[in-house]
């Protein structure tokens, strides 16, 4: 047993409801200089791509995952995990997920040309109603953007967290029980309901005295709020999911993102153990989870 699938079962053991199951993803960096054994250069989806949000939910369900610039399947996450350079003006290359939404519905077919990594950093994208671009659109004609204008656009984009310049070569995803080697992660994600959010807060907190201050938006929740933020800033962070989260990657709708650094993800599991007796979970509302979204049902 690897030390991540050590402390993974240590947190669910301190929070002591049988049978209970909490989605976690594990994310290691490799820089442009560093070596990517072959082994995991096996794991890139072949010729499809992936969000950044997809592969942590593949990883979660226990299928590793690496992503690299010509499989990311989302361009914003390829500029929040340091893929690619924000202000690039030129499309990355092939269909990308995120921007065959765009493709289909603009109706343009072989003549759409995806739009460039500057024109996120820009606010073209998020802003595309506003500034006429229909051709970048994700819901027909009647799609109002993601902002009202560019200005509101850029504005979040500039407090969107980001790996920049770009540093990074591969980002492997993983499950704990699934990973091929044993790696120590940069970040652990855990996908939690708000029951357990709180109680893993609360483990925190009694080993640190430490508040977490939320910084989060409706766009590029994981890629950036849950991954890029708790990289740079070395802190765990806390997300309610995003557009893509919901709709691509389609996480559960009673679940909330925390990504944290590996050393913080060993600080919660040990404040989770040395707690248990002043924070009694079991006796919280909602601590069992519930068979089919019914609460008169528990597992």
């Amino acid at each position: 047993m690897t030390e991540l699938e050590d402390l993974y079962m240590r947190m669910l053991k301190a929070l002591e409801i049988e049978g209970l199951d909490i989605p976690i993803a594990a994310i290691r960096f490799f820089r442009r200089d560093d070596w990517i054994p072959e082994i995991l250069m096996g794991e890139r989806p072949g010729n499809l791509t992936l969000t950044c949000c997809q592969a942590v939910r593949q990883a979660e369900l226990g299928d590793s995952v690496l992503l690299m610039e010509r499989n990311m399947g989302c361009v914003a996450a390829a500029i929040s995990l340091g893929l690619v350079d924000r202000y690039q003006d030129e499309p990355l290359s092939g269909a990308r997920v995120y921007t065959e939404i765009m493709r289909e519905q603009s109706g343009a077919g072989s003549d759409f040309i995806p739009p460039t990594p500057k024109d996120f950093t820009d606010g073209l994208v998020y802003a595309c109603t506003s500034v006429g671009r229909l051709d970048f659109c994700l819901f027909g004609k009647k799609d109002s953007g993601r902002f009202r204008d560019v200005s509101t656009a850029r504005r979040a984009v500039a407090e969107m967290a980001a790996i920049q310049p770009p540093i990074m070569k591969g980002i492997y995803f993983y499950h704990p029980r699934s990973g091929t080697l044993d790696l120590t992660p940069d970040i652990v994600l855990l996908s939690l309901r708000p029951v357990e959010l709180t109680r893993l807060l609360q483990g925190l907190q009694f080993l640190t005295g430490k508040r977490i201050s939320g910084s989060m938006g409706g766009l590029r929740s994981v890629c950036s709020d849950l991954i890029a933020r708790a990289y740079l800033e070395e802190e765990a962070c806390i997300s309610s999911y995003c557009l893509g989260s919901r709709l691509i990657a389609r996480v559960d709708a009673n679940r909330m993102g925390m990504g944290m650094p590996y050393a913080v993800f060993k600080e919660v599991v040990k404040g989770l153990e040395a707690s248990r007796t002043g924070y009694p979970f079991s006796l919280y509302s909602g601590s069992v989870p519930c068979a089919n979204n019914s609460c008169t049902d528990p597992i």
